[in-house]
């Protein structure tokens, strides 16, 4: 096992974990009609399998950054890699819908996990524009999200989608061993965890702001993940199929964007670059409130994606560059916030839709972006003096 680490190969793994996490967020939507029909599961008992993944995913996230800050990321990144190759050949093989959640929390536990570290990591070995850095890694999720759909529907004919998620699981477990032979920087607390710097961290106010900012964020994402199709077939009347297509367009724009942000975000300033997605939030926000058809809503959903694309890279670069010695706890913190933020507001979703129509997705978006609005301008404002 290497001691010596290289940042570039460093920034590639890690490029490929993100990748494994965006198929993470998507495996369990784009095989559930699979799992249903063979596992005999009516509505609520499919239904519960999707309460699975998010509880696991922020137990990962939560125990990720001590584990990193104390012991390094080589056995933190291999091992979660490990659970989501056990993970998705459970996916593929389980016989019984109890094993089958264990399955599944195990795979949101290795990508949660996965997601922290990676992006953990790429602040640690990015000197300089972090956020750029963070934005491309990010860039893979999308990629990845994007990817498994529309693998499996290409191979749907050729082979079954239990030996795709299978595949799948092979790819995490090489993905595992690519983590175990690589070199690392060494642990940030290998001697102790100071109780000075961790009080520091609860207290910082900043940080408590970043994190609520991912509360909104994260919740934001989730909600247009989740509902954006109901909304489209019950509120548009578009086909099952179509809506399909549009939620990947969404996808699309902010995959598209994170690319263009690990540019843009070496010559352009955090607050100029918010701006400019506070701006497209608000105009695809417009476009979808006044859409009438699927061809009006595309163009509101890819513009939303572009718009959505910069909060998590921009607020986890400032937070691996104001905790550098904490990094990893810090991103677990705010992680795990954001996480419970995307848990408790699509419940909320869910009631509102039930009281008062799908309709409503829109004004529910409206209020979130308006709250983020309000707290990045008491951090900029915070912060002014350590942005450039």
């Amino acid at each position: 096992m290497s001691t010596a680490f290289n940042n570039k190969l460093l920034f590639r793994a890690s490029c490929a974990g993100m990748l494994m996490f965006g198929i993470v967020v998507l495996i369990l939507g784009s095989v559930a009609s699979d799992l249903r029909v063979k596992l005999s599961l009516d509505e609520v008992s499919a239904g519960s399998l999707f309460s699975v993944l998010p509880f696991g995913m922020l137990t990962g996230s939560l125990f990720f950054g001590p584990v990193v800050d104390k012991y390094g990321y080589r056995i933190l990144l291999s091992a979660s890699c490990l659970l989501l190759f056990a993970g998705f050949e459970g996916i593929a093989f389980s016989g019984n819908a109890d094993m089958l959640k264990l399955f599944i929390f195990l795979t949101g536990a290795g990508g949660g996990a996965v997601n922290g570290a990676t992006n953990a990591l790429v602040a640690d070995i990015s000197e300089t524009d972090k956020g750029a850095d963070l934005s491309l890694l990010g860039s893979f999720f999308g990629f990845g999200a994007l990817g498994i759909p529309l693998i499996l529907g290409v191979l749907r004919n050729t082979f079954t989608f239990e030996t795709i998620v299978a595949a799948v699981g092979s790819l995490a477990l090489l993905t595992g061993l690519l983590f175990l032979f690589i070199g690392y920087p060494p642990p940030k607390q290998a001697h102790g965890f100071p109780l000075r710097g961790l009080s520091a961290l609860v207290r910082d106010k900043v940080l408590i702001m970043i994190a609520f900012f991912l509360f909104l964020q994260s919740s934001f994402e989730g909600i247009i993940n989740n509902w954006t199709t109901t909304w489209l077939t019950d509120h548009l009347s578009v086909n099952p199929g179509s809506a399909l297509f549009a939620l990947s367009s969404f996808v699309a724009g902010m995959t598209v964007m994170r690319l263009l942000l690990g540019r843009l975000l070496r010559t352009v300033s955090v607050r100029n670059t918010m701006i400019l997605s506070f701006v497209m939030l608000f105009i695809s926000l417009v476009l979808l409130r006044s859409a009438g058809s699927l061809s009006s809503a595309i163009p509101g959903l890819v513009i939303l994606g572009a718009g959505l694309a910069a909060g998590f890279p921009v607020m986890l670069g400032i937070t691996g560059e104001r905790f550098k010695e904490l990094s990893g706890t810090a991103f677990s913190f705010v992680m795990s916030v954001a996480l419970t933020g995307n848990m408790i507001v699509n419940y909320l979703m869910g009631l509102i839709a039930g009281k008062f129509g799908i309709s409503s997705l829109t004004i529910v978006a409206f209020i979130e972006m308006s709250l983020q609005i309000a707290l990045f301008v008491v951090i900029i404002g915070s912060l002014k003096k350590n942005l450039k």
